[in-house]
């Protein structure tokens, strides 16, 4: 009985995005034609495959928002005080609501002098006029004060306000409340109840932002989508964010195939409303572990195909990013659970790859480091600008923040653990300041189309099932870029390996 030689002559061959190609098929389908909407969890879809990484250099509010402008999602990261990760979740819900809430308004019996001066500091160009029950009464704008002077502008609001008002009710449409804007030639719309109570505002700007990005990724409320990480254990701030807002939770574990966790998330399940992604996995059978043991409504699959993760190395831990993605696939499937490719991607033909082998969407990192969005600050190293970027197992995210790694990577969550008793799997370094974020996903999303246009699916749903793949070697992938050539323009979308 050979138990150990066996362990090796009989282990499986897997694979990553280098071994294979896709196919080329019949098509009449062009890039244009192309849908990419997709499932990312049980209650949410996407209408653009992409979800960018819970690392404290990739994504914060302004990753988040910009993403789902673009019908993507942004993962908070935990690298933060609970308060903190609510407060970034609130600025993406509130960066896009077509009705403002909280209402600067002002009562008739102020001055106008009082007005303008509210207007100044507020820097806005109108207020509500209100009574003492709230009650509408009229609306003043810098329209109105402008001709007045000197003396004039003591007088009451209720002497120089517009008194018949333009209201809108909270069922109006962004449609409707453009028609009635541009009818009545006004840029703000106080929203009223039935008896004329002041409930928000609506301005032109909120609506011609609203119809800018009309495949924005939305709640049922209008407001922009949006996930954050939690550890598994941390029910407290699973509670939190999700009362914040938060619309899935992203469970934020190096390895998910635990039985602890999957105790911890289904009472976590029991509090929240917000829908839970569960992960990093890498096989078919913690797949079935963690779907026969939980109800989670997603799950994340990468074990160490990061750019910045060194988990294979450190604790020669993992299985080649496309096996782990086809594996898990088989079984989510089966189960109508979405499933996310978390890390490995490099090029936009990586990401058309995983969707080729059963993902429903990917979760990035490094291809979003670096841009306008990302949190950290730029440096110029011999006249280029650069941006950290660093592995929530690095040291630094270790020691940083609130040290989310540490647990990240099940090594205790004292902040004040000594550095030398930690063990990192992940590194620090710096990239290539990129740009904003939107022209990233839009190149990525560009050659995505491309690569569906050449298998001939209309749909991810039709990539998973057309899309055919050819094994090849180091010379194939050699051949495949590009080669006996010195570039002398980038190009946006690819950047030789070194």
């Amino acid at each position: 009985m050979n138990k150990y030689m066996d362990k090796l002559t009989k282990a499986e061959d897997t694979y990553t995005f280098d071994d294979f190609l896709i196919k080329p098929g019949l098509s009449c389908i062009e890039p244009n034609d192309v849908k990419l909407d997709t499932q990312v969890s049980t209650n949410y879809h996407l209408n653009t495959p992409v979800v960018s990484s819970a690392m404290d250099t990739v994504t914060e509010a302004n990753m988040a928002i910009s993403l789902a402008r673009q019908g993507g999602l942004g993962v908070i990261h935990r690298n933060l005080t609970i308060e903190q990760e609510i407060k970034e979740i609130k600025k993406v819900k509130y960066a896009n609501e077509l009705t403002v809430k909280e209402v600067i308004s002002i009562s008739p019996d102020e001055t106008v002098s009082e007005a303008q001066q509210i207007m100044d500091i507020e820097e806005i160009s109108g207020l509500p006029v209100v009574n003492d029950d709230n009650i509408v009464v009229g609306i003043i704008s810098r329209r109105d004060i402008k001709p007045l002077r000197g003396k004039y502008l003591n007088r009451k609001v209720s002497d120089a306000m517009t008194q018949e008002v333009v209201t809108i009710s909270e069922n109006t449409t962004t449609e409707e409340a453009l028609d009635v804007a541009y009818e009545n030639k006004v840029e703000r719309l106080p929203v009223v109840s039935d008896v004329n109570e002041l409930l928000g505002i609506v301005t032109m700007k909120d609506i011609l932002e609203r119809k800018k990005y009309p495949d924005a990724a939305r709640d049922k409320n209008g407001r922009y989508l949006v996930a954050a990480a939690c550890g598994p254990f941390d029910i407290e701030r699973a509670m939190a964010i999700d009362d914040a807002g938060a619309d899935i939770i992203a469970i934020d574990s190096a390895h998910g195939h635990k039985t602890d966790i999957f105790k911890s998330v289904n009472e976590m399940k029991k509090n929240v409303d917000a829908d839970i992604l569960l992960g990093n996995i890498a096989t078919a059978k913690a797949a079935k572990d963690m779907l026969d043991a939980t109800e989670i409504d997603g799950i994340k699959v990468g074990i160490g195909p990061g750019s910045i993760c060194t988990t294979r190395i450190v604790a020669g831990v993992g299985v080649p990013q496309l096996s782990a993605v086809s594996s898990v696939a088989d079984v989510a499937e089966d189960h109508g659970i979405p499933v996310i490719a978390d890390g490995g991607l490099r090029y936009s033909g990586d990401i058309a790859k995983a969707l080729a082998v059963g993902a429903n969407a990917v979760m990035l990192g490094s291809l979003l480091a670096g841009t306008t969005e990302s949190p950290g600050e730029m440096t110029i190293r011999n006249g280029r600008k650069y941006k950290q970027y660093r592995g929530m197992g690095s040291l630094g995210a270790m020691t940083g923040g609130v040290g989310a790694g540490k647990d990240r990577y099940f090594q205790g969550s004292s902040s004040n653990m000594n550095s030398s008793k930690l063990v990192p799997e992940g590194i620090e370094g710096v990239v290539p300041y990129k740009g904003e974020a939107s022209q990233i996903v839009y190149q990525l999303m560009g050659g995505l189309k491309s690569s569906m246009g050449y298998v001939g699916a209309k749909s991810i749903k039709e990539m998973h099932e057309k899309a055919e793949l050819v094994h090849i070697t180091p010379n194939g992938m050699s051949e495949s870029h590009p080669h006996d050539i010195t570039i002398t323009n980038e190009s946006p979308n690819y950047h030789p390996r070194y």
